[in-house]
């Protein structure tokens, strides 16, 4: 018997999920909704994922459907499921990682900690936040943002002026003084095992993941606890199956808050290819199957993952291959089939190794010959 399984996404999550499949004996299917698409390895369909028929006709022949991202709506995820297609994650699960406020909400009342928080639908409503937050605070649109997209520091309700005139509610938040921010992966397969990752550290710039180091340095004890702890409360309470990414904020007096989720494989999670027994992209497939998971233990000490941002200003990370390759032989580089272009993330490098400084350095290295700083 051949397990088939459908990814709702083209992208380099779909294409780094290739892989596990090949080693698995999985058949891949990819609706993509681009033949040039990141996962064009694996593309069966080209189509719309907003697209009612194009989603149905995809998921016939598929024992699961899954997802390369979480913006598939929710009506034709729930249409899915009531003709007897397993969506995993499931819709009602998915739905509060597309929905910053319905998040927001749940997660206070299972007591999951979070920054304060306030549904916005007015600029009165917002000067009150603000007057109540030390006047500063983030606000974001409740649906559709990622690596810093939908995202403002505002000071004034007038900074959000544009927002408030679509009319769409918008989520505020406290400004969190924290120390850095951490992530912590889980995997939940539909008949309820869970096991956990290292919790990581992710190091953000302009919004977007820059690198990750795994295990967090300083995070054994409480602190690795008390994240797996949150994971799994997260997994449970929302019946989430697949990979959950627990964006984290560790704070200045020692809390931790959660940030964001994401229902599917993580940019904090790409080190697990390299440095885990158990890759996230293989979990995922484990997981969604409801095959028993995969040891999650590290390969190295440390591992560091530093995304390729960008590329090159001229030609493809290809032809920075004799140069990279040579300077450091023990990077795993993955590029992700994409063209260059400011900010994009178009590959990833991870090192490994026992003295963290030199990993690091080591990752470091390997990227920058694939990016400019033009586009990087």
């Amino acid at each position: 018997m051949v397990l088939r399984v459908g990814v709702i996404g083209g992208g380099q999550l779909a294409r780094m999920m290739i892989p596990a499949a090949v080693n698995l004996g999985i058949e891949l299917r990819v609706l993509a909704e681009n033949a040039g698409d990141s996962a064009a390895l694996a593309a069966t369909t080209i189509g719309d994922y907003r697209d009612r028929e194009d989603v149905l006709r995809f998921a016939e022949g598929v024992d699961v459907v899954t997802f390369d991202h979480e913006h598939v709506p929710t009506e034709i995820l729930r249409e899915l499921v009531e003709r007897g297609v397993r969506v995993h994650p499931s819709p009602d699960a998915l739905v509060y990682a597309q929905d910053k406020l319905l998040m927001r909400e749940r997660l206070s009342e299972l007591g999951v900690p979070v920054p304060e928080w306030a549904r916005i639908e007015t600029a009165e409503q917002l000067d009150l936040f603000l007057e109540a937050n030390g006047g500063r605070a983030v606000v974001k649109t409740a649906r559709g943002g990622y690596d810093g997209k939908g995202v403002r520091v505002v000071s004034s309700s007038a900074d959000i002026a544009d927002w408030l005139a679509v009319g769409d509610p918008l989520l505020a938040e406290e400004l969190v003084d924290f120390r850095r921010e951490l992530a912590q992966l889980v995997a939940r397969r539909p008949s309820g095992e869970i096991v956990n990752w290292p919790v990581v550290e992710s190091i953000q710039r302009d919004g977007v993941c820059a690198e990750v180091i795994a295990p967090a340095p300083r995070s054994a004890g409480k602190l690795a606890d008390v994240a797996c702890e949150i994971a799994t409360t997260v997994a449970e309470e929302l019946g989430v199956t697949g990979v959950l990414a627990v964006e984290l904020f560790e704070t200045m007096d020692e809390r931790l808050l959660v940030n964001e989720l994401a229902m599917r494989p993580h940019n904090t999670g790409h080190w697990s290819i390299d440095g885990s027994t158990t890759s996230q992209f293989e979990q995922h497939l484990r997981a969604v199957l409801d095959l028993p998971l995969g040891a999650t233990g590290t390969r190295d000490l440390w591992s560091v993952m530093v995304n390729i941002l960008g590329g090159p200003a001229e030609g493809s990370l290809a032809d920075r291959y004799p140069a990279a390759l040579a300077d450091q032989p023990t990077v795993k580089v993955h590029n992700y089939g994409k063209e260059p272009r400011p900010g994009r993330k178009v590959g990833h490098v991870t090192a490994g190794g026992d003295d963290l400084d030199e990993v690091a350095y080591q990752a470091r290295a390997a990227a920058a010959y694939f990016q400019d700083d033009n586009l990087g």
